[in-house]
């Protein structure tokens, strides 16, 4: 089959990105005709896969939305595909891929009366409605069963269309042979000492993901345990400054390492000594799978669709919602001790073996192929 794929920007290091890849790929292996549209691509080229760049530039998200979906859809009714999935919601899908927690859901949480009144609200809530939509034909890969129930809450979408899918990470994310030395080396070239508490970071889009309750974590265990030397690790694509005044501000500028976007986040999480994930949302959340992987200990909102196999892992700390920061600087300070984090280890690594975490991509390749051929590769309305 002839498939088109439609997100807004590609970077190497976002979760949505990193799917994306990891699906293509999957799916050109079996040996579909792969196109990507979208308006920025950052990194290598797909091998085997055509990336058309939509010209859309305008002001304001929601209008570079609009002129997005305009240009691809005149240019599919040129040359067109079998199947359209989309990796940000928007109208014309086939499939969409769901990376995202529910719009309408964060909005009513987190925004007041007059960003709902916005142009930009208007736009991104037709998107989403497009999608979800009882009476729409877009069916729906979802991550986690609270991705799902946050969609059927607002929308009351037909459970036939939507699909969740299983956990799943990259292969070369369990922990490498000769893990110690490499654990050494990153330490090393980061100028971590060896007794130093290194906390991890993860995350493309910084103030969602927590960061700044994570900056204030590390500055509260640094005024209750000023004997440990401590510090975090910041991997990630987004705009750092208001988080670095955060730090200047707590007195630790010293402690918050911004390292930008990372190729070696599985060095990183061997060279850490706990993850530290206090998302606000967080419709999956890879990270967590990925240090469990690593035999990383992890500390992490229940609000992460993946927040489940921490638990059942018992590699760490899920703290409750609502959030409580003081939770969260206990649970950080827990982590000290070595021993706790040694037994978090031994239960993630075990867990990982135990279990199938490498089956998403795959999963998604074969309901692309059953759905698209179903229903006949015609595109949604």
């Amino acid at each position: 089959m002839r498939l088109g794929f439609l997100l807004f920007q590609y970077s190497p290091h976002g979760g949505l990105q990193r799917d994306l890849r990891r699906l293509v790929a999957e799916l050109a292996q079996r040996g579909h005709q792969c196109r990507v549209y979208c308006i920025v691509w950052q990194g290598e080229a797909l091998e085997g896969v055509e990336i058309r760049r939509v010209p859309a530039t305008a002001i304001g998200t929601h209008r570079r939305s609009q002129r997005f979906h305009t240009w691809v859809r005149a240019d599919l009714a040129r040359d067109a595909v079998d199947g359209v999935i989309g990796f940000n919601a928007m109208p014309g899908l086939d499939i969409y891929y769901a990376t995202a927690s529910c719009y309408q859901d964060e909005t009513l949480r987190e925004r007041g009366p007059l960003y709902r009144r916005s142009a930009r609200h208007r736009h991104f809530a037709a998107c989403e409605a497009a999608v979800f939509a009882p009476g729409g034909a877009t069916q729906v890969l979802l991550l986690s069963a609270s991705q799902r129930d946050g969609y059927l809450q607002h929308y009351n979408t037909p459970p036939q269309r939507m699909h969740l899918l299983p956990a799943g990470v990259a292969l070369d994310t369990r922990t490498p042979p000769h893990a110690a030395e490499r654990r050494k080396a990153i330490r090393n070239k980061l100028g971590v000492e060896t007794q130093e508490l290194t906390l991890l970071f993860v995350a493309s889009r910084f103030f969602s993901k927590g960061l700044d309750r994570a900056v204030t974590a590390l500055a509260h265990l640094r005024s209750a345990q000023p004997s440990v030397k401590s510090r975090l690790l910041v991997a990630g694509q987004d705009k750092s400054r208001r988080f670095q005044r955060l730090a200047r501000r707590m007195d630790i500028g010293d402690g918050v390492v911004f390292l930008g976007g990372r190729e070696d986040v599985g060095d990183l999480m061997l060279g850490a000594d706990l993850l530290v994930h206090p998302a606000r949302t967080e419709a999956a959340g890879t990270v967590l799978l990925e240090a469990l992987a690593a035999g990383l200990p992890v500390v992490a909102t229940e609000a992460c669709g993946y927040a489940q196999h921490v638990k059942a892992a018992r590699a760490g700390i899920l703290l409750p919602e609502p959030f409580s920061q003081e939770q969260l600087n206990r649970a950080v300070l827990r982590c000290i001790d070595g021993v706790y984090r040694a037994e978090c280890r031994e239960s993630a690594l075990l867990y990982a073996r135990l279990t199938d975490l490498h089956g998403k991509h795959g999963a998604a390749a074969d309901l692309i192929e059953q759905l698209l051929s179903r229903q006949g590769g015609a595109v949604a309305g």
